[in-house]
């Protein structure tokens, strides 16, 4: 069933200020295109105003030069797109999951689960894993032995976690994602490659988001380490030893080599390649493609 919110309620929790009618009622979000009229929309960007006048949404998001072209009820903010992100939130919230222990999972006897955690269809989870309070686990996620995921995380459906990786708090791993694989470690023994044992793992800090079919691969001795708040995009590559700081958002396809530092608040657009053992300061943008061979030193793009 939809959650169904009043315009007074929507426009409290994102401090904007309503115009029109505060009881009128709104159950979801759609675009100023196709929204109805128990339809929240938003405009941020001047490129779609000329879809606002003939709009069927019942509320608008705009900024306060807007409101006056609105055709329905508006709410006023200084940040639209921040705005409608909250508001959505509040009218899409997070389904529980499976409720308990699915019949067909394999928990190991000496893992921790806290009682209020979901465990999906077709789980495995060995010795040792501990699972904090509403920890969600779905369809198909193997958990190897020793891993640990903080209170609120959300593995959506076969994600992979390796030997002794750690989740923070409130993080959200979509499907196919695998973290704590191997390193590329190898050595060359008179032209023939041995394999470095990686005997580290990964831990990655709370808020973190983490899209579909990205790979983070385990320290080979010291741990690779993804900060608080980073954003990562689908089907990415993060090396062992890597470093990413707090906050940092990366688009998909970008590949990062091993030992690499990031800093924190740093953009890197899609596609993007970055060698090993580099430095990035706190701040730095790269636009996608972009091929990086040197240490950077000074924010910006």
């Amino acid at each position: 069933m939809k959650a169904v919110w009043t315009l007074e309620k929507i426009a409290n929790h994102i401090d904007g200020e309503v115009i029109g009618d505060k009881e009128f009622q709104l159950d979801s979000v759609g675009t100023l295109q196709t929204a109805t009229a128990s339809q929240l929309s938003f405009l941020s960007n001047t490129k779609y105003k000329k879809y606002l006048l003939d709009t069927n949404a019942g509320a608008v998001i705009v900024h306060a030069d807007m409101a006056s072209d609105v055709p329905s009820n508006a709410i006023v903010v200084h940040d639209p797109y921040i705005a409608y992100a909250k508001a959505a939130s509040l009218l899409n919230p997070i389904e529980k999951g499976y409720e308990g222990v699915h019949p067909t999972a394999f928990v190991d006897g000496n893992s921790q689960i806290h009682p209020s955690v979901s465990i999906a269809a077709q789980v495995v989870i060995e010795a040792g894993v501990e699972l904090a309070e509403n920890v969600v686990i779905g369809p198909g996620c193997v958990l190897l032995d020793g891993v640990k995921v903080g209170k609120g995380t959300r593995l959506i459906a076969n994600i992979t976690l390796c030997k002794s990786v750690t989740l923070g708090k409130n993080g959200i791993i979509h499907p196919g994602t695998v973290i704590g694989a191997d390193g590329f470690g190898i050595a060359n023994d008179q032209g023939k490659w041995i394999k470095v044992p990686q005997v580290g793992s990964v831990d990655i800090g709370d808020d973190v988001e983490i899209g579909a079919n990205t790979t983070i691969d385990r320290g080979a001795i010291d741990n690779t380490i993804i900060g608080n708040g980073v954003k990562l995009d689908n089907q990415i590559q993060i090396g062992h030893n890597v470093v990413i700081g707090d906050n940092t958002v990366i688009a998909g396809c970008t590949g990062i080599a091993g030992s690499t530092k990031v800093g924190q608040n740093c953009v890197i657009g899609g596609g993007v390649g970055i060698s090993g053992h580099l430095d990035i300061c706190d701040g730095v943008q790269f636009t996608g493609m972009t091929m990086v061979t040197k240490s950077v030193n000074t924010p910006g793009v």
